[in-house]
């Protein structure tokens, strides 16, 4: 047993000791939310087994199941996250024939962890690139577990913890092309030529965070020919949002735009909700064009108090 673990023996796991790997930090973004013991029980088999290792949750409040949500969670946070592991966990798919994989980017300084569904390769991309790529197929490295459902637990948690105490990642299984690993679900804007309202953009809301703030899959560049005045257009709405640099500077009662923390272009009302007021949802369609008549905010909404 590496470490003492109280009922199940995990000596069971082939574990290196650690002797100085490269990789002391795992980063964790998971669907498992906190209302049930699945966090902890993968925390302490990591640290039972790797002991040295510390342990960052980036979220486990993906909604369960989604996928797309939790790629595009993870891709917006690895470039913070420091060099090291992260096992991402939002499996539909576990215990079929999915694959189980291993993703090395940045010369090795980091490996993605995870079910092979699309999670991980946005997050890749962000960080450089896939470089190479490892089915998770060596049995020896995983727990002995009752059934095939808790692949965080028998298979990412344990693999990482053997990367941590200085395996080496040609050990974790076999090799895969990068390239055949399913794609990002990261959608991308598409171009508009509107007969009364000219040249736009088809965007998407990729995410809408606690404050109702709508993120665009568009950044400032894209946007540029028709800013400093957007008129946005959802289903049969149609309004105007200033792109502004802050939040206390949308004008009181309306829509506005502003570029945030990770350099997107998000809908946003000062102290309020954009996506209550616009009735938007993550993957919810939204149009953008140039407001021609200078801007002047349709349809005022009603400000809600709130942190931001």
């Amino acid at each position: 047993m590496p470490s003492g673990g109280w009922h199940r023996p995990l000596s069971c796991v082939s574990v290196h000791p650690y002797r100085g790997g490269v990789h002391n930090h795992v980063a964790l973004l998971t669907d498992y939310g906190l209302d049930d013991e699945f966090v902890g029980v993968l925390k302490s088999v990591i640290t039972d087994m790797a002991p040295h290792v510390r342990i960052t949750d980036i979220t486990h409040g993906v909604p369960p199941f989604d996928v797309r949500w939790g790629s595009l969670a993870l891709a917006r946070a690895v470039q913070y996250v420091p060099a090291g592991i992260i096992i991402a966990v939002v499996d539909p798919g576990v215990g079929s024939d999915r694959l189980a994989v291993a993703i090395e980017v940045a010369g090795g300084q980091g490996v993605l962890i995870g079910p092979d569904n699309g999670l991980l390769p946005s997050a890749a991309a962000m960080a450089g690139g896939a470089e190479r790529a490892f089915v998770l197929s060596n049995t020896e490295l995983h727990l002995e577990a009752p059934g095939t459902t808790f692949a965080g637990r028998d298979v990412f948690g344990p693999v990482a913890a053997f990367l941590c105490n200085g395996g080496s990642i040609e050990d974790v299984g076999e090799p895969i092309d990068p390239s055949m690993l399913m794609p990002g679900l990261v959608p991308l804007p598409t171009e508009l030529n509107d007969a009364s309202r000219g040249a736009g953009l088809r965007c998407e809301v990729t995410w809408v965070d606690r404050y109702g703030n709508c993120q665009l899959n568009v950044g400032p560049a894209e946007i540029e020919p028709f800013a400093p005045v957007l008129r946005v257009v959802v289903g049969d709405e149609v309004r105007s949002a200033r792109l502004e640099d802050h939040f206390a500077a949308l004008a009181d009662g309306a829509i506005g735009a502003v570029i945030d923390s990770y350099g997107m272009v998000a809908l946003a009302v000062n102290r309020g909700s954009a996506a209550a007021e616009l009735r938007l949802a993550a993957g919810d369609e939204v149009s953008l064009f140039r407001a021609e008549d200078g801007g002047a905010p349709t349809s005022p909404v009603t400000l809600r108090g709130g942190p931001r």
